[in-house]
């Protein structure tokens, strides 16, 4: 059974080779991400995850298709993928010393079409962080294209004072959620 990952990250692709599954192709969903008003982050990380994969698997009848969102909520603010230094700055002086929430949905779309979803919920604290810090940072380019601004599988993981749940859903796929829905999906894992 082929499994297409409707992701272009990869980081995900990384992560579901930690857990022995290939994926036969990539082939990212190009969906409208832009959040409704006052959506809130847990339905806006599941509608895009849905969404990904609903545009994805009917150009892939017969395989499994996995699609993914992560998103990094202050309170109930959704934060951007930091598009250049100046975002990812902008998310590290908000996140600078206060906990958040980490969201990774994500839909599985199985041979015959029925869609699983599950939403993997993080809480993440960061220490504070001094404006030294926050610029050299920025200035790395880590945290470019990555939610929230910053990337937990580099440099911001010394940044991590506290973190309740799932290490890979920080990351970008949660890893026990992800395994549960493929099993259901009809994919021999052991």
């Amino acid at each position: 059974m082929h499994l297409i990952l409707a992701s272009a990250s990869p980081r995900r692709r990384d992560l579901l080779a930690r857990i022995g599954v290939e994926v036969a192709e990539v082939d990212p969903a190009e969906i409208d991400e832009t959040p409704f008003p006052l959506e809130r982050p847990a339905e806006y990380a599941r509608r895009i995850a849905a969404a990904k994969a609903a545009a994805v698997a009917p150009r892939h009848a017969g395989a499994v298709v996995l699609a993914a969102d992560t998103v990094v909520a202050a309170g109930r603010r959704i934060l951007p993928k930091a598009e250049d230094q100046g975002q990812v700055k902008a998310c590290l002086e908000l996140l600078a010393g206060r906990r958040h929430h980490v969201l990774s949905a994500v839909t599985v779309v199985d041979a015959q079409g029925v869609a699983r979803h599950r939403l993997s919920d993080s809480i993440v604290t960061f220490g504070p962080l001094s404006a030294a810090t926050i610029q050299a940072y920025a200035a790395s380019g880590e945290g470019v294209g990555k939610a929230g601004g910053y990337a937990i599988q580099g440099r911001a993981e010394a940044f991590v004072r506290f973190l309740s749940g799932s290490h890979s859903g920080v990351v970008g796929l949660p890893l026990f959620e992800t395994r549960a829905l493929l099993i259901a999906a009809g994919l021999p894992l052991g």
